[in-house]
């Protein structure tokens, strides 16, 4: 079994050679970085397993500018992402939740409650989550759990790990109803300490990028989320033609 690389962005040096130390211990191959810049370079160079992103950053790239950049970029769209962020502050770890960060620990934190975030975060992003041979294509919608790719009327749509998984679930129940503890087990697991607030924060990303199929996920208040693809909308035969030229 491959050793697990972890890139470790902070600005503080006492907390990165402390974060270096237990990291290392606990078997895994690290990197650092001192700001975001250096970040998103050793990422895109040496895709890592595993980052661990600080919130506050010096110069202007700062932890959530980041982490949306990696996100964006098709080289680190896939590595998972675990905020590092002050005590409290939920502000940071809601946008990092929305920016496709996959977890967060609050600072300052147990090395012990970190290693096992970490373990549960490789865990859910590893080859074993995957489901071998899995796709759904109806309309203009065409998903390839194999290849982690989803397209929207042909053009690619930028899904992150976990909305992927997320989609993954969906489509595996079509038509039947989740309930937002059922995806915080399945997608997260119960070493994350999630509330219904993740699940809703994801999804609105994922309906966000699905486009014109966004209402192929229907809300069921008080409850849940369902996939039920529907037939798209059709001109009226009423309606006036367009002018020819």
């Amino acid at each position: 079994m491959s050793q697990k690389s972890i890139l470790v962005v902070e600005d503080n040096l006492e907390t990165r050679e402390l974060l270096a130390y237990n990291l290392k211990n606990a078997g895994y191959a690290v990197r650092l970085a001192a700001d975001g810049v250096k970040a998103l370079e050793l990422a895109a160079r040496s895709r890592p397993d595993l980052i661990l992103l600080d919130v506050m950053l010096p110069g202007g790239l700062d932890g959530l500018e980041a982490c949306r950049r990696l996100k964006q970029d098709e080289r680190t769209r896939q590595v998972p992402v675990i905020m590092l962020t002050a005590l409290g502050d939920e502000v940071d770890r809601i946008v990092g939740l929305e920016l496709g960060a996959e977890d967060y620990v609050s600072k300052p934190f147990s090395p012990r409650e970190l290693l096992l975030r970490i373990k549960a975060v490789l865990r859910r992003s590893g080859p074993a989550a995957q489901d071998p041979g899995e796709g759904f294509r109806e309309g203009g919608l065409a998903i390839d759990f194999t290849a982690h790719s989803v397209h929207v009327d042909g053009a690619e749509a930028a899904l992150t790990g976990t909305e992927l998984k997320i989609l993954r679930e969906l489509v595996r129940a079509r038509g039947r109803v989740l309930q937002r503890e059922r995806l915080l087990d399945t997608v997260w697991d119960t070493d994350f300490d999630g509330t219904s607030r993740t699940v809703d924060t994801h999804m609105r990303r994922l309906r966000g990028k699905l486009g014109p199929y966004a209402d192929w996920i229907e809300t069921v208040r008080g409850v849940g989320y369902r996939f039920k693809p529907a037939p798209l909308r059709e001109p009226s035969a009423g309606a006036a033609a367009a002018p020819q030229e």
